[in-house]
């Protein structure tokens, strides 16, 4: 070392040390940056954000009922004290996946569409972390459906996308009554089959939906291939209305295993995409343990756009999230 850098480097120890010795109490002295990890992983299946009021909410599958895990910054996130939903307030007491929550302004709720013992229901609250009660505890719908997801078109009509077990795990839409927890039969529509080969690795499974419109053009976004599949992918197709017809992206599939998005993870899938508050996308989804584990299942989190052209693209370094106290 040449004498140069030999003084800078004791000029910053002290520099260092004198800061040290500052009366400004420790805990005045750490940085945002500096918390305490309680778990190395966001570990929620089938997950969920929603941003509202400066901060973000997921919600996934992991427990009986549904916990709520708070951030600011996406990488760190606290696990509520309390669950967002408990089964006391639900319909069906097993099987509790893939929530979703929404605030429906002209109602001023928070409304939580979910899936319980292969039923579709809906529970509401006055705050995104809960408690969401479900008010008349009974199904959606009779027939067994899971996987909901709740869009409100520019019209004011709103459609409740879910998976039916019509010839395998299919997509549906139906339009909702106006007190949004119901549907009306009548209009119930066949969206999303899985027909493509990359669909068809494991299982005749699309599920997952999740809705988004960009210009005049609706894209609805879907997971194919049985979860515990190592090709568990997600793909999409566009229409120019909520119920379709809809026609497949020949890109397809736009997130797995084997893509530079995955980053060597595998069973990527069943997510959902979000706006961040500076007007961009994010897309947030499952992935197995590890190579030869499927569960428990972790969530991770990447950029997501739509080319000049319409196409959507998930792309960059992958955020992992982590459990702070």
């Amino acid at each position: 070392m040449t004498s140069k850098y030999f003084m800078l480097a004791i000029l910053l120890f002290w520099s260092c040390k004198s800061s040290s010795n500052s009366t400004v109490p420790p805990e005045q002295n750490k940085t945002s940056t500096e918390v305490e990890i309680i778990e190395n992983k966001l570990p929620i299946a089938d997950p969920y954000v929603l941003y509202h009021n400066g901060t973000y909410y997921a919600y996934g599958t992991r427990v009986n009922g549904f916990e709520v895990y708070i951030s600011e910054d996406l990488k760190h996130w606290k696990r509520s004290e309390h669950l967002a939903l408990s089964p006391e307030n639900s319909w069906g007491d097993r099987w509790f996946w893939a929530p979703e929550v929404y605030y429906v302004e002209s109602k001023n709720k928070f409304y939580m569409f979910y899936s319980v013992d292969e039923h579709i229901c809906v529970a509401t609250s006055s705050k995104p972390e809960g408690p969401f009660i479900q008010q008349e505890q009974k199904p959606i719908v009779s027939e067994k459906a899971i996987d909901t997801h709740f869009y409100i078109n520019e019209d004011g009509t709103p459609y409740l996308y879910f998976v039916r077990f019509t010839g395998g795990n299919v997509i549906w839409v139906a339009e909702m009554d106006d007190d949004l927890r119901s549907i009306k039969p009548e209009t119930l529509t066949e969206c999303i089959r899985a027909q493509e080969p990359w669909e068809r690795k494991q299982g005749t499974i699309a599920e997952g939906p999740s809705v988004l419109k960009r210009g005049d053009t609706f894209y609805l976004m879907y997971s194919a291939n049985h979860f515990e599949s190592k090709d568990y992918a997600v793909g999409y197709a566009t229409a120019t209305s909520p119920k379709g017809p809809w026609k497949k992206y020949e890109g397809n599939p736009i997130l797995r295993r084997d893509m530079p998005a995955a980053s060597g993870l595998v069973g990527t899938g069943h997510g959902a995409p979000f706006v961040t508050p500076n007007g961009g996308f994010k897309y947030i989804y499952h992935a197995h343990a590890s190579e030869n584990s499927v569960g428990p299942r972790t969530s991770y989190i990447n950029d997501m756009e739509f080319s000049a052209d319409g196409v959507i693209r998930i792309f960059g370094d992958a955020i992992h999230p982590v459990v702070v106290k």
